[in-house]
């Protein structure tokens, strides 16, 4: 990336270069641009570009800043207290010299600990470029004294000058490093420094605003880098509105269609699952009529059937591609029919095994009988559609395994309060733990009550990290019936991952229609990003409410990170995609979740990978990703291998493929990419949108 210097620049100035996009990133000089301390403060809360705050102790002791001369101490009071305001308001980096005093350093320190700042420590020489022993002992002595970033500056009076400081990189054995030579003879070096793994160099706003000999204008550099051929793409996704969460839209189609009475479900937005649903309402006897409405969207009102225990005749049932309504009308069959009940499917998921299915059923006493026998490398008790549900569902107390997943627990929890007695589920080894939660708070809306609760270690109940919960127990009344309600559908946080992993990588996007209070899994694509050093803000939203506004992202320099998706296996793809464009070794954990998708995921990505030229490799639970910055693939000629590629059928690998596919040296061509109509039907045509 490019951080451009900005120095003798009024506020408003600065706002305005900050506001016409045309800056990936910016270094504000504290020590030469006049604002006061509001200023300082809006201009670090308010921009989503990234910025480096900077004040030189040595700039301001000579009179930089107002022409007038400091003391040592004092100029060094006012740099900390010019910094101190950045960090507090939300700066990305600070960079504070090395020679800066040792309290000085440990306040700072603290400060970019308590607000996520990156700290830079700096090392300058003006005169000369010391000798390698010399250099590795700064670089050292930046580390020792927390740099989160080092920055080595030197200045080269000879190519082997440059070189020599450009040889850091080895040195810094991958670690954070900005190192590159001033003068005329290090002019090269400050572009050269990308291909190495600085994660971003720095050039001035114009020829005539250099901050430093040597120093590259931004539109001259940005040129080099970006405006060769094959140099990747770039995407601008604003005004982004979200499709409906399916997750709630099926719970909530499924809860009307038992209610008595008619809902009104808003902020509704077809797809092939949801549409499945809807399908399924009417077989169970519910009246569905659409309103449309606004982006594509529409009000679904649905008359209920009123269910009760044994309440329906119904003897077939179809319910698409979608794994999910399968496992949740399953336990509800078994409580709403009078008998048998035959379900049928199509496309993958007549090869999907309805994983440890059979013997939760079985702890409710119901039978599922497959019409075929289980196929090479499932289990005996596994089980796939067409098969037959014979109930009737008998509640009682069950501990059941959560290994499979959380859609066959959602459906005991949408059959069981129907039942005549009270049913109290313990479910060990919980996955996918919000979605559980989802059904939960849906069945509430719809007049069901249900108490829960979860069990973890001491770090669990700190933290209140789902991953370290090691048990749930639902607590679930009997004699209970659903009532009609208005829900509004929210947006899709699943699909939403594609884009936000596009901007971070490629540009930037802007997002409405998303709650980040949601109780979606994959609202962790947030938590993801932010650990790889993505910049986001989000606005107020039209309700007043903190988590309903636009959702906005820049590209930003990322770093490797470590994740754990059990709970959230639909991020896998798109958040794979997303390490290899973080330098370093990335790990997501999860990977056992994904081998009964709509395809091995896990397969499906580690050879999507391997054929795009990225390394990774996969040790039980953990997918291992060698990623390299989008600068330095660039840099380097190494983006990532265009070709032919399979999506398997599979709607996120689709997603997938087509956010690499900004980052590739060719065409990636997807054999079918019709798949994403089972989750989000328009998002080719508004993903390419916005590719520029």
């Amino acid at each position: 990336m490019i951080c451009t210097s900005i120095q003798n620049r009024s506020f408003e100035e600065i706002f305005t270069l900050l506001e016409d996009g045309a800056l990936e990133m910016a270094e504000i000089r504290l020590d030469r641009c006049p604002l006061s301390d509001e200023e300082i403060a809006t201009l670090f809360s308010y921009s989503d570009v990234p910025l480096v705050a900077t004040c030189r102790i040595s700039e301001v002791a000579s009179g930089s800043l107002d022409g007038l001369p400091r003391s040592r101490r004092d100029a060094e009071s006012l740099c900390e207290a010019r910094l101190s305001l950045a960090v507090e308001a939300g700066a990305k980096y600070v960079d504070l010299e090395i020679e800066a005093s040792a309290p000085v350093g440990k306040r700072l320190r603290r400060a970019c600990q308590q607000y996520g700042t990156v700290m830079i420590r700096s090392y300058h020489d003006f005169t000369g470029t010391p000798p390698a022993e010399t250099l590795r002992s700064a670089y050292d002595k930046c580390r020792m004294f927390g740099a989160g970033l080092v920055k080595i500056v030197t200045t080269a009076h000879s190519p082997s000058d440059a070189l020599r400081a450009l040889e850091l990189y080895e040195y810094a054995a991958g670690d954070p490093l900005v190192a590159f030579a001033m003068g005329e003879e290090g002019h090269d070096s400050r572009l050269r420094c990308l291909s190495l793994g600085a994660p971003f160099t720095y050039a001035a706003l114009t020829d005539g605003e250099l901050t430093a000999p040597g120093q590259w204008a931004q539109k001259d550099i940005s040129m080099a880098l970006y405006g060769k051929e094959g140099s990747g793409k770039r995407f601008d996704g604003r005004n982004l509105v979200m499709p409906a969460s399916k997750s709630f839209a099926q719970r909530t189609i499924l809860a009307a269609a038992l209610s008595e009475g008619t809902s009104r479900l808003s902020g509704y937005s077809p797809c092939d699952d949801s549409e499945a649903a809807i399908s399924a309402a009417e077989e169970l006897g519910a009246i569905v009529r659409r309103e449309e409405g606004p982006e594509g969207q529409c009000t679904l009102e649905i008359t209920g059937t009123g269910a009760s225990y044994g309440s329906s005749s119904i003897r077939e049932i179809h319910t698409g591609e979608s794994g999910l309504l399968t496992r949740m009308l399953i336990p509800v069959l078994s409580a709403v029919s009078d008998g048998p009940v035959r379900v049928r499917g199509e496309k993958t998921l007549l090869k999907r095994p309805l994983a440890g299915a059979h013997d939760i059923m079985a702890s409710f006493g119901v039978r599922l009988i497959p019409e075929a026998e289980p196929s090479q490398g499932m289990r005996p008790t596994d089980c796939m559609v067409p098969l037959t549900v014979a109930g009737p569902l008998i509640p009682g107390r069950a501990e059941i395994s959560g290994r499979d997943g959380s859609q066959l627990v959602s459906g005991l929890l949408s059959a069981l309060p129907l039942c005549a007695g009270d049913s109290d589920v313990y479910v060990t080894d919980p996955r996918s733990i919000p979605y559980m939660f989802i059904t939960v708070d849906v069945l509430k809306k719809f007049g069901v009550e249900i108490t829960s609760e979860v069990e973890g270690d001491d770090e669990f109940l700190t933290t209140g990290d789902w991953n370290l919960a090691t048990g749930v127990t639902f607590h679930i009344k009997g004699r209970q019936s659903y009532q009609a309600a208005d829900f509004h559908i929210e947006g899709d946080w699943s699909g939403a991952a594609a884009f936000l992993v596009a901007g971070a990588v490629f540009g930037g996007v802007e997002i409405d229609g998303l709650d980040t209070s949601s109780l979606q899994a994959d609202l962790s694509v947030m938590d993801v990003l932010m650990d790889a050093g993505a910049a986001m803000s989000q606005e107020e939203g039209p309700d007043g409410k903190g988590s309903t506004g636009t959702v906005r992202l820049r590209r930003a320099p990322l770093n490797c990170f470590d994740t754990d998706l059990n709970n959230c296996p639909d991020l896998f793809p798109v958040v794979a995609v997303l390490a290899c464009f973080c330098p370093g070794k990335s790990h997501i954990a999860g990977v056992g979740r994904l081998r009964h998708k709509e395809t091995d995921r896990s397969a499906a990505i580690v050879g999507m990978l391997t054929k795009m030229g990225v390394e990774v490799s996969v040790d039980d639970d953990v997918m291992t990703i060698t990623g390299m910055s989008l600068s330095r693939r660039i840099a380097t000629g190494n983006l990532l291998k265009g070709g032919d590629f399979a999506s398997f059928g599979d709607h996120r690998m689709v997603m997938a493929l087509k956010v690499a596919s900004l980052g590739a040296d060719s065409p990636v061509r997807i054999d079918d990419e019709t798949c994403v109509s089972k989750s989000f039907p328009g998002f080719i045509e508004l993903f390419e949108r916005h590719i520029v």
